[in-house]
């Protein structure tokens, strides 16, 4: 879900008589039914990572069986799972149904029962009724609650709509009911527009999910939507022209998206720019192990989007130009281009997720021997540290990992040709936040 929705506040007026309600008694009715539902099913609803974006789900048994969007999951290399109470799973990924936009997960390494969500039995929703829906939107704020209604029912779809806030990374999360059971798994919103503050959403209903996990566990299912076209570009200069349709596939946010390969070079530059007038032009580009790279929404000016690139090592790259919002389509132009390196070997901007212990994060740029580089990391969020090793994995050099400082820089020739590696860590045990890290050529310091 690409859109910026935010849900709506709806002010109600209730004549006071001796045989009805008073507001504040009403009011209280309605705060106590949403403390209990969320006492009760908090604790079952997952934020979901992936290297392509994330999303929320619910787990449905005991033994960590997981249910949630399948483009949340859908082309992702690398899964995590994260409960309510902070821990972490691996997770495998037992099938998903594009055409349902349902996926079933399983945690892995699961030592004692988790709590979990019962769904529904079918046929029990009606236009009307309260609704409550948990999530993690933006992928920052897990355990949100928003309230709502469900305002109509598509049976020809088998979606229910609702008022309830949906945002980008509710995506796969429960829309319950009253007696804390799962009716829905949110999917989408709709917007008139980019800039539009109210949406509608959706949700696949509990009896479509009840028949896809059926069909799995009892080794009958078969989605038969085709994968997602993939078109091989060279990264020679010259344009292509395409258009965003509400046929094509949306990204774990909602929005669409058209996919590309090329055949890259370690040390090779690239630069990918995505122009529209149409759409607000978003990229990602991905190297040959599904880690993104690097990612952009207006670097071109205006909503056009640029990306600059050095490629750590040679293979198959994959860009995703995407529309930024929900409900965007429309024409743009894609160029792909071999540029000079003008002495930037590496430029990445990452987060650190902590674990067990202090986190870490690998990177990787072609040197040369003899030349003079410089590597600057940055954070806001923590203390930050780098350590420089050779292609033999010997150390070259370290700096950082002092009080209150958010910055650290190394300075060093290069002792001969090859991958070299860089470590980013936190000196803070157990802090993560974002960084950027950029290395250049020493004489393009100047």
């Amino acid at each position: 879900m690409g859109s910026r929705v935010f849900g709506k506040t709806l002010g109600l007026v209730v004549m006071a008589c001796l045989s009805i309600a008073t507001p504040s008694t009403r009011a209280e009715s309605e705060e106590q039914a949403n403390i209990r539902v969320y006492k009760a099913t908090s604790a079952a609803v997952v934020s979901i990572r992936t290297n392509v974006g994330n999303g929320s789900g619910t787990i449905i048994d005991p033994s960590g069986l997981i249910l949630t969007s399948a483009h949340v999951v859908r082309g992702a290399s690398k899964i995590s799972v994260s409960l309510a109470n902070q821990q972490r799973y691996q997770t495998e990924v037992l099938a998903v149904s594009r055409s349902l936009d349902l996926a079933l997960l399983k945690l892995q390494a699961v030592k004692s029962p988790l709590p979990f969500v019962r769904l529904a039995q079918s046929g029990q929703v009606e236009v009307g009724q309260r609704v409550f829906a948990i999530g993690d939107p933006f992928g920052r704020f897990a355990g949100t609650l928003s309230t709502g209604i469900i305002s109509r029912i598509d049976r020809q779809r088998q979606l229910l709509q609702t008022d309830a806030a949906l945002n980008p990374g509710n995506s796969g999360g429960p829309l319950l009911n009253n007696k804390a059971e799962l009716i829905g798994i949110s999917t989408s919103v709709f917007t008139t527009n980019s800039d539009s503050r109210t949406g509608i959403g959706f949700a696949v209903t509990s009896e479509t999910a009840s028949q896809f996990i059926s069909a799995v566990q009892q080794g009958k299912f078969v989605d038969r939507v085709p994968e997602p076209a993939v078109t091989n570009i060279a990264p020679d200069g010259k344009t292509l022209f395409a258009k965003f349709s509400t046929n094509d596939d949306t990204l774990s946010d909602g929005s669409y998206y058209h996919q590309y390969r090329f055949a890259g070079q370690s040390g090779q530059m690239v630069q990918i720019e995505m122009r529209s007038n149409e759409v607000d032009s978003f990229l990602a580009l991905f190297d040959p192990n599904g880690v993104k790279i690097a990612e952009n929404d207006d670097g071109g000016g205006q909503k056009d989007a640029l990306i600059r690139a050095v490629l750590p090592v040679a293979g198959s790259y994959t860009i995703y130009a995407n529309s930024y919002a929900i409900g965007e389509v429309g024409k743009f132009s894609l160029t792909v281009k071999s540029i000079a390196r003008k002495g930037i070997l590496l430029q990445k901007q990452g987060r650190l997720i902590a674990k067990d212990g202090t986190p870490t994060q690998s990177h990787q740029f072609r040197g040369e021997a003899g030349q003079m580089i410089t590597i600057n990391l940055s954070s806001p969020d923590f203390q930050p540290l780098i350590v420089l090793f050779d292609p033999n994995r010997r150390m070259l050099k370290q700096d950082g990992a002092e009080r209150d400082r958010r910055n650290a820089e190394i300075s060093v020739r290069l002792n001969q040709s090859g991958t070299y590696q860089i470590l980013v860590s936190s000196f803070d045990r157990l802090r993560e936040g974002e960084y950027n890290l950029t290395v250049r050529q020493g004489q393009d310091l100047k």
